[in-house]
């Protein structure tokens, strides 16, 4: 009889309502492998595009051996909402129905934070099934909320925060995470080394091949004959285009350069009016554009540009989804980073330079630029083999199923 696994995950989507992502794809695969996946989410939160409209408590889309199980939730307007804080303490709890609503018990329950707060919900129902209990990193909480968001680490919530973190490295039987270094940190709050396993963000191979092209609107808005260095994805503080842009003015005297901002978010109006003062002409803004089509768009690069704020939390790794999808794509990557494990330098796939020099980040963007076409076409390469070798969710979902269901787990 095939196993079935509950994924927990507050906060996923699908691409009929948001930008699917690493649970979808996971889930998908891993019912490629015969397995039963329920996928376990909020059916009200800030990263869906569209909302899934039903009546009753839980809605149930099935996809092959995936069963996407849409959680009726409060809906609220934006990311800093309280009525969001309270569907952390609500989610856990309304999902103990579905004990009864699923048919396939579970052998493995896997919890992915955030929230945290979902742990208690996902430990209930493992409890009650005798099911594995497996918890997911993938932004570190508390960790993130007092280096990043400033807040006290004696503030109540931040304790009780911690208390649950705490609860979830000692309880579960495997820890995973996509940032590779977090176990240094998990290890600091007790957790048994033996149980971590690195899984890193993926690409679904059936998405990038088969591509969808740019439209014609699109394409009429990209420099012909130029070398492009092109960024695609939100626009917000944490992508560093702020250093993009210095180093965009440093460079406005080199004709032959253009750089290309593909996306939206909070920060792309005050960027734009930045270059529209300034007066810079080697700087393109384009809207936002499907997910399939970001390799169509990528192929127009010559240089895909990935940046990040000098920040210690990055000591522990980074995860984006870009570095699998500009990976792929076989173009050098610029890489503006100063944390640890450096995907783009493992990779000798582009160049990577300090987090917030521009100056360095101009000097980086001359050294490809004047590198011979065979030399940036080798980066490119050595990056696309990476992503097939260790970014492409089939593989990944075999590493996690491996994870799931090792002997040994106790």
């Amino acid at each position: 009889m095939a196993k079935t696994i509950w994924i927990i995950n507050q906060y996923a989507s699908t691409p009929e309502y948001g930008y699917a992502g690493r649970h979808y794809y996971l889930g998908r695969e891993l019912a490629k492998l015969g397995f039963n996946v329920y996928l376990i989410t909020s059916a009200a939160h800030h990263l869906l595009r569209e909302k899934p409209v039903f009546d009753s408590k839980f809605h149930f889309e099935k996809e092959g051996g995936l069963t996407v199980v849409w959680v009726k939730m409060p809906e609220y307007s934006e990311a800093h909402s309280q009525v969001r804080a309270l569907g952390w303490f609500l989610f856990p709890w309304r999902i103990q129905s579905l004990a009864k609503r699923i048919k396939d018990r579970p052998d493995v329950v896997l919890c992915s934070s955030p929230s945290i707060f979902s742990f208690w919900g996902a430990k209930r129902l493992a409890r009650r099934f005798g099911a594995r209990l497996m918890f997911e990193v993938r932004d570190i909480w508390p960790l993130t909320l007092t280096e990043i968001g400033g807040h006290s680490r004696s503030h109540p919530f931040i304790r009780l925060m911690q208390k649950v973190e705490d609860q979830a490295y000692r309880d579960s039987e495997r820890v995973i995470s996509n940032l590779k270094n977090a176990v240094e940190h998990m290890v600091e709050r007790g957790m048994e080394p033996r149980k971590f396993s690195w899984i890193p963000n993926g690409f679904s191979r059936d998405e990038v091949e088969s591509e969808v092209p740019l439209d014609s609107s699109v394409l009429d808005q990209l420099p012909e004959n130029k070398f492009v260095v092109g960024y695609t994805g939100t626009i917000g503080v944490a992508n560093a285009l702020d250093t993009l842009i210095d180093a965009a003015a440093l460079l406005r005297e080199e004709g032959d350069i253009v750089f290309l901002v593909v996306g939206g978010g909070k920060q792309k109006q005050e960027l734009q009016s930045r270059v529209d003062a300034e007066g810079l002409k080697n700087i393109c803004f384009i809207d936002p554009i499907p997910k399939v089509q970001i390799q169509a768009m990528l192929s127009h690069f010559d240089v895909c540009y990935l940046g990040w704020l000098d920040d210690p939390l990055y000591r522990f790794g980074i995860g984006a989804n870009k570095i699998p999808e500009y990976l792929y794509a076989g173009k050098p990557v610029l890489h503006a980073y100063s944390g640890s494990c450096d995907p783009i330098a493992e990779a000798s796939a582009g160049v990577s330079v300090a987090a917030g020099q521009p100056d360095k980040l101009a000097a980086a963007v001359m050294e490809l630029y004047e590198m011979s076409a065979s030399d940036r076409d080798a980066l490119g390469k050595n990056g696309h083999n990476v992503a097939m070798e260790t970014y492409e969710y089939g593989h990944l979902a075999k590493q996690l199923r491996d994870v799931m269901f090792s002997e040994g787990v106790t």
